[in-house]
């Protein structure tokens, strides 16, 4: 195991990762006992953890930080108390957790703290397992989250500066830190909880695009009363598990007899909405005026003649393009043009379809003031705009699995092609377990278990299977849908194995 021995005046984040290890500050002298220097122990609080020259101390004592990150709202809740138990026993004092503004309010005002999203009860969790816990709240929080965790909705404001003191971000800050805070402060370590320091935004000095920012933040944190906790600013591998598994010898394949095109799902959607140019993600009229964050958008236009379709990089990030429903090619990062056929043999005006996939915004970088998706500006034909367009949200989140689909599922008599949603049932016994599911044959495209998103495939790799949690499957039947942009394989297949691809 690597370890760091880090002066408390230079602390440093080793990594985003789901587990990282590293020793802050303290004297490494075997006579150190730390023995009683934890939450069950320590009931009189009074100084918490301060610097002493070179090494911290809490509550007067010499302290050694020995400090690992496990993020929430990546491990089922049903697992948290296992994985922070496991933390305790592999050596480490300290829990380093992060919260993600983007999935605590993914609408403007709309704010989640219960299921996975219950980071108080995490903290509480860490509390009672003998762990010290520093708070990583943001509002950029990075960790390899889409948009560093900040909320797409943001980028609504066509002049936003995240991470500035640009009025349009300070002011969707400060409403998101009026919510946040008080759940934090019953937490610390002078009102009886395992926090003792709280880490201001992440890494600002490689970004540094305002130089009132840090401080502005550092003002909003102090405007709390009595806040003793330690703020402190970070300048800027996973651990071996062996899950309890499914045996691969009960549960070989599982075949997918149902499918629908997305064709054939398009008039279940809502209300298409209408625009003389493309709209990008973010600014759609969908989720509340809050616009979409994640997922596919379909663009419909009617054209009437061939020819030459360039996209001057309009397109973010992948675009499948289709004239009715005859697959013609993608636009992507690498490809901005593609030749329509001149001869149309179509009773009606043909419909020019591009299906566009968010495949997720940078976490990381200055460009995150530009990370809009979809079409974020005009697509051309002969030189020409096209105008006139019908969109359509698929945000691939579970209320769009749950809209009224039962009665158009087709048996699948042939191999049909992508796009196309496919359905299988997974049977299980009384105590479902871990498993990973291996999409050989398939192509790429989006797993639902039960209506949860489970991850993308590609046969492009390098993840060969996705991790798939024994809380998200149920004793008996399971619903598992696949969203195939391209070409279904024949079977779906669970195993014991990870297969990363490395």
């Amino acid at each position: 195991m690597l370890t760091f021995l880090l002066r408390p005046v230079g602390i440093l984040c080793l990594s985003s990762g789901l587990l990282v290890m590293a020793q802050f500050g303290g004297d490494l002298s075997p006579r150190m006992n730390q023995a009683y220097l934890t939450p069950f122990h320590i009931k009189n609080r009074n100084v918490g953890l301060k610097v002493e020259g070179s090494s911290f101390t809490l509550d007067g004592s010499p302290f050694l930080i020995i400090a690992g990150t496990i993020h929430y709202f990546r491990v089922p809740r049903e697992y948290w108390r296992d994985r922070l138990l496991k933390l305790k026993a592999c050596g480490f004092n300290t829990l380093t957790t992060h919260i993600p503004w983007n999935l605590h309010e993914p609408r403007k005002g709309w704010f989640y703290f219960t299921a996975n999203l219950d980071f108080m009860a995490f903290i509480s969790i860490a509390s009672e397992v003998e762990l010290w816990v520093i708070l990583c709240p943001g509002p950029y929080i990075g960790s390899d989250l889409d948009l560093g965790g900040l909320p797409s909705w943001l980028l609504q404001d066509p002049k936003m500066k995240l991470r500035t003191t640009y009025k349009g971000f300070t002011k969707a800050m400060n409403h998101y830190f009026d919510e946040l805070i008080p759940k934090i402060v019953p937490l610390q370590y002078g009102k009886g909880g395992p926090i003792i320091a709280v880490q201001v935004e992440n890494e600002y000095g490689s970004y540094h695009r305002d130089k009132r920012y840090m401080s502005y933040i550092k003002k909003g944190w102090r405007r709390i009363s009595e806040w003793p906790n330690l703020l402190f600013f970070i300048a800027g591998v996973p651990m071996p598990q062996r899950p309890d598994l499914i045996p691969k010898a009960i549960y070989k394949s599982l075949r997918t007899p149902y499918y629908i095109a997305l064709w054939d799902v398009i008039p279940y959607l809502k209300e298409a909405i209408s625009s003389v140019k493309p709209i990008c993600m973010e600014k759609l009229s969908v989720n509340q005026g809050n616009g979409q964050s994640s997922g596919y958008i379909l663009y419909e236009v009617m054209i009437s003649t061939g020819g030459l379709l360039t996209t001057k990089n309009h397109v973010q990030d992948r675009g499948q393009v289709f004239l009715n429903e005859n697959y013609l090619g993608v636009l992507d990062h690498f490809t901005n043009q593609l030749t329509i056929p001149t001869k149309m043999d179509y009773k009606d005006i043909p419909t020019l379809r591009i299906l566009v996939e968010n495949q997720g915004r940078l976490a990381y970088g200055k460009d995150i003031n530009k990370e809009r998706k979809g079409l974020i500006g005009d697509i051309y034909l002969n030189n020409s705009p096209l105008r006139r367009f019908k969109i359509y949200s698929l945000d691939m989140k579970t209320k769009f699995l749950k809209r009224d689909l039962p009665n158009i599922w087709k048996p699948v008599s042939f191999k049909p092609r992508g796009p196309a949603f496919f359905l299988g049932i997974l049977r299980m016994g009384n105590y479902p377990k871990d498993t990973f599911i291996k999409m050989e044959g398939w192509t790429k495209g989006v797993i639902f278990i039960n209506g949860r998103n489970l991850g993308r495939y590609w046969n492009i790799g390098p993840q060969e299977a996705l991790y798939l949690p024994g809380p998200w499957l149920h004793p008996g039947s399971n619903e598992i849908i696949v969203f195939e942009e391209f070409r279904p394989g024949q079977e779906i297949r669970f195993t014991n194995i990870s297969h990363l691809g490395y």
